[in-house]
């Protein structure tokens, strides 16, 4: 991460305002080629796929075949490696215990997956995707890791109704750079629903982009929110929810909020 990823100047930044896009352009020049080819690919991908599932399902599905470990926001195989590590050692620290049963909402390839599957007791860890591309890229990740008599599951889903899943069942719902994708609407879904998949004293974590100005999207592919934003949507659904301050210490972007079904110890 970035030394200034979470500097005030960059949590006020609006990056789909014209004068931050000219600024950085200045800066960057190198990058403009880049960015007006994904703007062209994603303005297409969207005239397409108008619902958002649809299109960000579409835009993995270009990713994933240039490279997964991209697809799901690694630049190199060492930041990929990285992140899966902060992942899986911040929920070691929160209590993640073996016999609990964990869903992963947006598994990807298995960056931090395959460490929970690994630590998790076998077919405790159920890992959900929007993309076909990335589940088969994570079978490869399993098969690399010799992973398979962990019996994990891996199901492609639509939206996050998770209404295939039974009640009070999980003890970690874990969804990690999924709502820094997602407009307000794909968020509430998730919030309105995943209280009933929890048992009572499990809690759902989630990354998202923070911003402390406008809340704005770039190319409805990256989605800035304010904290009270997400942590208001939560308590609509009679959700505990808290601002996790011990992960802004990680070397991560985002930032990220604990919500529950009742009240936590701190």
């Amino acid at each position: 991460m970035p030394k200034d990823a979470k500097s005030p100047k960059k949590l006020r930044s609006n990056r789909a305002a014209l004068a931050h896009k000219v600024g950085y352009a200045l800066r960057h020049p190198d990058r403009v080629g880049p960015y007006v080819r994904r703007a062209g690919r994603d303005t297409w991908l969207r005239l397409r796929h108008p619902d958002h599932v649809g299109y960000y399902r579409a835009v993995m599905s270009s990713d994933a075949r240039r490279s997964p470990e991209a697809a799901v926001g690694s630049r190199t195989h060492d930041r990929w490696l990285a992140l899966g590590q902060i992942q899986f050692d911040y929920l070691i620290e929160h209590g993640l215990r073996p016999e609990h049963r964990m869903l992963d909402i947006g598994c990807g390839n298995l960056r931090g997956g395959r460490h929970f599957i690994d630590h998790l007791d076998s077919g405790h860890y159920y890992g959900v995707d929007i993309s076909p591309d990335i589940l088969i890229a994570a079978k490869r990740t399993l098969t690399e890791h010799g992973l398979q008599a962990k019996l994990p599951h891996l199901t492609l889903t639509g939206d996050l109704r998770l209404d295939f899943l039974p009640d009070g069942h999980f003890d970690v719902v874990h969804a990690h750079s999924v709502f820094s994708h997602s407009p307000l609407s794909v968020i509430d879904e998730c919030l309105a629903h995943v209280g009933r998949v929890l048992t009572d004293t499990g809690f759902f974590d989630f990354t998202f982009d923070r911003t402390e100005g406008t809340e704005h999207q770039v190319l409805r592919e990256d989605f800035y929110y304010r904290t009270d934003t997400l942590l208001t949507l939560a308590a609509r659904h009679s959700l505990h929810a808290r601002f996790m301050e011990d992960w802004e210490k990680r070397p991560h972007g985002q930032s990220k909020i604990r919500v529950s079904r009742s009240p936590l110890p701190s």
